[in-house]
């Protein structure tokens, strides 16, 4: 087999993690590939000695952790030298819980010592089963909120929360009865299958709100299709666990009140609004400066959408990805709407308020304010407007302040054309033959430029962005598809 480079700088640090996790152990047709895993399984363990290398980190031993034993439940056998590394991964994670980070990392971490105490028998197993425990309880309920969304706000890792929430059921379902978590859990077992009986048809329900007709995600805060398993395949999961899931049950108008998202769908438009927190006070992690953007599909094919993210790290792409101006959403004075700075942090940031959702008989409308700007010399409040009928979105942004420019971005679907006219009008053409027009009042200049859209990390694809220039403090933005 040719060798194996686990660790270096021809690969950025995201990748060397995901060459650490795992991952195809569990992944679609993997009992074909058996023997080859049983081959890379053995080489890991020979390349990747205790504590060497970004694979020893406590979050990707986390996720090996989990994907290993998981293998083995699936009816597969782990070579002895891995069972022996499986057993020294536990007890350095035991020692090397990322409390100083908290949120999925700090969940999946408890979660792999969960898997670890039930995989292994004897005092030590029991330790790390009940440590597991004790930082799974608290933290599922302060990281699932009521409305089913993760807390940290970003679809990606909602999925990745759901997910972690299948497997925990499953994995209690399977070994409730044996002694081992007898031993440790007693009545605690059923208390928190109850629990996550209660809260996953909640989070099922938010994942099947923020998906677009197309199957997967809206692209809010840090997501991206291919890192979670698909929504397809989260329900599918869910399905098989005895969880009911059901299309049908979605209404016209949903507002994710504790998450802070809205979903308007009338004829063949579905609408997803941006009128969250960045996420919880001390995690803002995985923000965007992105508040009161929006995404559309139009007809089952997305045509408004956020630009997503390619990268982690620190460096200028990823500080742009994070960037007001990077989303369909207002930038004022060339200032991002929360401080994103540093890959993961944020400083002052934008607080939604005054957040709507209405249904009449003939339109569904939505709206909300931001105060990210108030800060600027001018205190600007942003507020958004949508009102969403069968044939037509209309977008009203006002500006209450003093500010120099001000700009409202729509990023397009790479597949979808656009043409600008000189009048300043907008045609869309979708890649199924419709056409959508846009038209702007208040508007000094109008422009489509090129730009890039990042659906996966790594990927990068070329898009098209509508950038309207304010004359003054008020701009209607309006899109038409009622001949289409």
């Amino acid at each position: 087999m040719a060798a194996i480079c686990w660790d270096g700088p021809e690969r950025e640090k995201l990748w060397r993690y995901n060459q650490h996790y795992f991952d195809d152990l569990n992944a679609r047709d993997a009992m074909a590939r058996t023997e080859w895993q049983k081959d890379i399984l053995l080489r890991w363990v020979e390349d990747n000695p205790p504590a060497a290398g970004s694979g020893w980190e406590p979050y990707p031993t986390s996720l090996r952790m989990v994907n290993w034993v998981k293998w083995v439940l699936a009816g597969n056998e782990l070579p002895q030298s891995c069972v022996q590394s499986l057993a020294i991964q536990a007890r350095w994670l035991m020692k090397r819980l990322e409390f100083h980070l908290l949120g999925n990392h700090l969940f999946a971490n408890a979660k792999a010592l969960m898997f670890a105490g039930c995989f292994f028998s004897g005092p030590e197993a029991q330790r790390w089963l009940k440590r597991g425990l004790s930082i799974i309880e608290p933290q599922l309920r302060e990281q699932i909120l009521s409305d089913g969304g993760h807390f940290e706000r970003s679809t990606m890792y909602h999925a990745l929360a759901l997910e972690d929430l299948l497997d925990l059921y499953n994995l209690l379902n399977a070994f409730s009865g044996s002694d081992k978590c007898a031993l440790v859990l007693s009545g605690r077992t059923d208390s928190l299958l109850l629990e996550l009986r209660e809260r996953i048809p909640g989070m099922i329900y938010w994942l099947q709100t923020m998906r677009h007709p197309d199957g997967e995600i809206a692209l809010f805060n840090d997501a991206a299709v291919g890192i979670a398993p698909s929504c397809t395949e989260l329900l599918d999961y869910a399905e098989r666990l005895g969880f009911e899931v059901n299309e049908s049950a979605q209404s016209a108008a949903t507002e994710l009140r504790q998450s802070g998202y809205i979903r308007l769908k009338k004829g063949p438009a579905c609408l997803f609004f941006d009128a969250a927190p960045v996420g919880p006070d001390y995690l803002p992690g995985h923000a965007h400066a992105d508040t009161l953007s929006l995404e559309m599909s139009l007809f089952a094919q997305r045509i408004f959408v956020n630009s997503g993210t390619s990268e982690y790290g620190t460096g200028a792409e990823r500080l742009r990805q994070r960037s007001t101006s990077a989303h369909n959403t207002v930038e004022v004075d060339g200032e991002n709407s929360s401080e994103v700075w540093g890959g993961f942090r944020v400083a002052r940031r934008a607080s939604p308020y005054e957040v709507r959702m209405q249904k009449t008989h003939d339109c569904l409308l939505a709206s909300a304010c931001h105060d990210g700007y108030q800060r600027l010399p001018g205190v600007v409040t942003a507020k958004r407007n949508l009102t969403l009928t069968d044939e037509s979105l209309k977008v009203e942004d006002t500006l209450d302040g003093t500010f120099e420019s001000a700009v409202a971005r729509f990023y397009c679907h790479p597949q979808v054309n656009v043409g600008v006219a000189e009048d300043g009008s907008v045609s869309l053409f979708l890649r199924e033959g419709q056409e959508m027009a846009m038209n702007f009042e208040g508007a000094a200049k109008v422009s489509v430029i090129e730009s890039t859209w990042h659906p996966r990390f790594g990927a990068s694809e070329k898009n098209h962005c509508i950038t309207v220039e304010f004359a003054g403090s008020h701009l209607v933005s309006t899109a038409n598809w009622g001949n289409s």
